[in-house]
């Protein structure tokens, strides 16, 4: 089981936070370090000092660190041009040594969009079907070949499909909880299905009717890495836990039910239940990341129960 460390800095982090976090995270021996790509705070955090750019801040990180992956829970498809997007993490990669990965979703939080001038199209889906198409269209052009895309919402006219990322096939990461069209993509473009913030009994259901789709589409569905987003609350003792809880502004029975909340035997073993529905990976969901003993603990005491 490989555990991911997942923050989301729009809810207040400057770079030098998320470059401590990120370092913390290759030091103590996790997977990668992945970020969510929002402008605006959510719930009741004013979201000091601001938001920062998902993929400036990884072009920063992948100078920073040596093993570490590092990607994005999701991108929102909204933000940036299909054919920009694809140069922006190319380039990453390439700075990086290849360890990047692109987790692309549609777009959905309306508010950020309105606060910072950005479109927000009612068919953000059918884009998200046309910028997969591009982004990785561009990616696997062979090398002297040009690219071109005729679609509703994007078209590209012999582009040179430039640069290529350093990884032969960067993996990209689609996500969610949509029972048809969300499965059918998955299947089509992507190297990893994840799951955000599911019960055991919602991610089995998903996962299998990306299996499905995937085998309809003529794959394997074992071809698929499949994955799970949860926020992640573990102490020592109950008190820690409380006092974990209370720094995020959640309850721990909430937080047990919902996430990976406990002791770390609690959460291993809850770990273990989704390894048996099919999960391969977590992503932890970090929410106070001024916290590095709980990154520790859970390095110490979870990571190193699971093999």
């Amino acid at each position: 089981m490989d555990l991911r460390i997942f923050t989301e800095p729009q809810q207040g982090a400057s770079y030098d936070t998320l470059l401590t976090v990120a370092k913390a995270t290759e030091d103590l021996g996790f997977d990668a370090f992945f970020r969510s790509d929002h402008y605006l705070a959510m719930g009741n955090s004013d979201g000091q000092p601001g938001p920062t750019d998902a993929w400036i801040t990884l072009a920063g990180l992948a100078r920073e660190t040596r093993r570490i992956r590092l990607g994005t829970l999701m991108t929102a498809g909204t933000f940036r041009l299909p054919g920009v997007l694809a140069i922006q993490v190319a380039q990453v990669d390439q700075m990086s040594g290849g360890r990047v990965e692109l987790g692309l979703g549609a777009g959905w939080f309306e508010e950020e969009h309105k606060a910072y001038g950005i479109p927000f199209p009612k068919e953000k889906f059918a884009r998200l079907e046309e910028q997969l198409a591009i982004v990785t269209g561009l990616w696997g052009t062979a090398a002297g070949e040009e690219f071109s895309y005729d679609g509703t919402h994007y078209q590209l006219t012999k582009s040179p499909a430039l640069p290529k990322p350093a990884q032969h096939k960067l993996p990209v990461l689609i996500g969610g909880h949509g029972a048809t069209r969300t499965p059918r993509l998955a299947a089509q473009y992507a190297d990893e299905f994840n799951i955000p913030f599911a019960s055991l009994q919602d991610s089995e259901r998903q996962f299998g009717r990306v299996r499905a789709a995937a085998e309809a589409a003529g794959r394997k569905g074992d071809d698929l890495v499949y994955s799970n987003a949860l926020v992640a609350c573990v102490g020592k003792d109950d008190a820690e836990v409380a006092r974990r809880a209370a720094a995020i502004g959640r309850e721990v029975d909430e937080l047990k039910a919902n996430g990976l909340a406990g002791s770390p035997a609690e959460v291993v073993d809850k770990i273990g239940r989704y390894a048996e529905i099919g999960a391969s990976r977590v992503y932890l969901q970090m929410l106070d990341l001024d916290d590095l003993d709980h990154l520790e603990l859970i390095s110490a005491q979870v990571q190193s129960q699971l093999g």
